[in-house]
């Protein structure tokens, strides 16, 4: 097969393009574009992607229990996993189409991970989240502010919201919580 591959087919004039496939490819000046890392070579090879729940006790998955100091702060956040399925002791954990960690299987690999780590990693997720919803509070409080001040000055110009008449608000029907057989 190969010796048919290598010295028949690849040097016999194509059919359709009229040259052999191996003068083609080497004219046409094709280089693949080639990842910048070995590390992104391994993301690209790792092509098996699978949606996970990050539990206080890490991610499971096949059975299989996968931990790192990182998770311990995104306890109940849904998180993508990219796994190699030839080498099941690392996982990869990406948040928000973001990188985030490996987590190995403590059973497969046999690391162990403290708890002052993961309680490290609670704790530094937690700040971050607190910043995030404090700089978020300020800029509602600014442009609360700011549309206060051009509410003062295009109050004419302004329309008053509509009432809702009770034609235009559908009444609510009460159906019974309990439900019931159609022979009771």
């Amino acid at each position: 097969m190969e010796h048919f591959i290598l010295e028949q087919y690849h040097q016999q004039p194509h059919r359709e393009t009229g040259e052999p496939p191996q003068a083609r490819w080497e004219g046409s000046g094709f280089l693949p574009r080639l990842p910048e890392s070995l590390e992104q070579l391994d993301l690209l090879l790792l092509t098996v992607a699978k949606s996970r729940k990050v539990h206080p006790d890490g991610i499971r998955f096949q059975g299989f229990r996968y931990l790192d100091p990182t998770l311990a702060a995104y306890v109940g956040e849904p998180v993508i996993i990219r796994y190699d399925p030839l080498d099941m002791a690392e996982i990869r954990i990406f948040h928000d189409h973001r990188f985030l960690c490996r987590a190995i299987c403590a059973e497969l690999a046999g690391d162990t991970i403290a708890l002052r780590d993961i309680i490290r990693a609670r704790n530094r997720r937690r700040r971050d989240l607190r910043h995030t919803l404090q700089d978020r509070a300020r800029t509602v409080e600014v442009l609360l502010e700011a549309h206060r001040g051009d509410a003062s000055t295009d109050a004419p110009a302004r329309i008053a919201p509509l009432d809702p008449t009770p034609e235009a608000t559908p009444e609510r029907i009460e159906t019974p919580r309990l439900k019931r057989y159609f022979n009771d």
